[in-house]
């Protein structure tokens, strides 16, 4: 199934403690269904000192979401749905809401 949310997608958090915020995907994962987005979903890890990072300590990182927690934004700055269009012999993804073709 062709994805819905690619990487550098602009998304909106619907649930969870950054509701309402949104970011640009930085990475999606489809097996496990979930996409990080940047700036987002913040978690702190305790990091051990290695030789890449001698200082160690506490490094604050973003955490995935899952997919049905996050929608794209469409030009209007609202989230949407995503729909598939077929468009002369590409496939190309459509916002629900506007009709209008997604960039990517």
């Amino acid at each position: 199934m062709a994805a819905k949310i690619k990487k550098g997608d602009r998304v909106v958090v619907l649930a969870g403690k950054d509701k309402g915020r949104q970011g640009n995907v930085l990475k999606v994962l489809p097996k496990d269904e979930r996409v990080v987005v940047e700036g987002l979903n913040m978690v702190q890890r305790h990091t051990r000192p290695s030789q890449l990072d001698p200082q160690g300590g506490i490094k604050n990182k973003e955490a995935s979401l899952h997919l049905s927690n996050v929608a794209i934004v469409d030009s209007n700055g609202k989230p949407t749905r995503v729909g598939f269009k077929v468009e002369g012999d590409k496939k190309v993804r459509v916002a629900k809401t506007t009709g209008e073709v997604i960039n990517g």
